[in-house]
């Protein structure tokens, strides 16, 4: 097991990353200290894991089980409501302690429902899927989706801490996996061009789920993004954090325009980041080798490389929504080169509108 901290003063906490760590109950145990213990999960994750999560916690703790549907369309007000319901009528206070054991789904609306209930209360993530492990369950970022716009509500709210298990990927959908290396490639492509160079070795490793190789991969996205979230823990408008975003804005419309859940977010991502590089590409920045590189690394990871056909006002459309925009004015993650990417509005609108026309890269 690897200990990574999230250095952000009195809000600290540690990722553990490792094998098995679910069956150690003294990880779990060291950060609780309270009676009540709240366990969010879903109908798919909960016959896997909650009988090993309930069991590490110890006859002394009242443990109440929630299970929600699975599925990105089910991160909204409907969801967030049926969490608080169980909490209240529970008669929960504030010492109670909430678990998220699942994906990114269920990080980010038990981590919203922990920020919101009772003006806050502890949490601890033990994220399942790939994608959780390496992103949304790191950094404190927390919400729901609204029908006009993904992740527009929610909060920063930082977790007691994380547990990347990575023997908890052994049941992972191979089509869940790649759309968390997406992810993980997003780091090397942003900051880190030494990982990007050790995933176009790796890759068949990853995809085959050899278990040292995912928690390396674990283990350097989630370093990548520590050191992110320390320097920017509210994505302030230097654009720090924001770079964590690259291929989200193209992602976002894709996920909003096919219907949440037919397109996975990692899939959607993925597409965004070859749209990114494309545009990056048109402006002199990426090289044609660094493009085809970017391409060809997603494509290994068995991620689409092309966006689904959708007309290009209504992409500009759903673009506009995105938290980064201003004004009207879309922001972009863009590259400068692979390892160096910025937060920029400062491109010419001809040359995103042909990117936005191409159904082919």
């Amino acid at each position: 097991m690897k200990t990574i901290n999230i250095d952000l003063g009195d809000r600290s906490y540690p990722i553990y990353v490792g094998d098995q760590l679910i069956d150690n109950p003294t990880i779990l145990l060291n950060h609780i200290h309270t009676h009540t213990v709240v366990v969010v999960t879903n109908t798919t994750v909960a016959p896997l894991y909650l009988d090993t999560v309930t069991q590490s916690l110890g006859d002394n703790t009242h443990i109440i089980p929630i299970i929600l549907p699975d599925g990105e369309q089910y991160k909204n007000t409907e969801t967030l409501n049926a969490i608080y319901e169980v909490l209240l009528k529970n008669k929960c206070d504030r010492e109670v302690m909430l678990i998220a054991l699942g994906g990114g789904v269920i990080g980010d609306i038990t981590g919203f429902a922990a920020a919101s209930f009772m003006r806050g209360v502890k949490f601890i993530q033990i994220p399942t899927t790939l994608l959780s492990q390496v992103d949304s369950s790191v950094g404190g970022k927390t919400g729901i989706n609204h029908a006009l716009g993904k992740n527009m509500i929610g909060a920063f709210y930082q977790p007691q801490c994380v547990i990347a298990d990575v023997g908890l990927l052994k049941t992972l959908p191979d089509r869940e996996l790649s759309a968390g290396l997406a992810e993980v490639i997003k780091y090397g492509l942003i900051r880190d061009a030494a990982f990007f160079v050790w995933l176009e070795k790796t890759m068949p490793s990853l995809i085959n789920k050899d278990p040292s190789t995912l928690i390396e991969a674990v283990i350097r996205s989630c370093e990548n993004k520590a050191d992110v979230v320390a320097q920017d823990e509210f994505e302030s408008s230097k654009g720090i954090r924001a770079t964590l975003n690259l291929g989200h804005t193209f992602g976002h419309a894709i996920e909003h325009a096919m219907g949440y859940g037919n397109w996975l977010h990692g899939e959607a991502v993925a597409a965004g980041m070859v749209m990114a590089a494309f545009l990056s590409q048109e402006l002199g920045w990426l090289n044609p080798d660094e493009f085809d590189r970017t391409k060809q690394l997603i494509a290994n990871a068995n991620l689409p490389i092309n966006p689904p056909d959708i007309p290009v006002d209504q992409f500009m459309g759903l673009m506009q929504s995105d938290k980064k925009s201003q004004r009207g004015r879309i922001h972009l993650i863009l590259q400068k080169t692979i390892g160096d990417a910025i937060l920029t509005s400062d491109y010419p609108e001809a040359a995103l509108r042909k990117t936005l026309q191409q159904k082919s890269f």
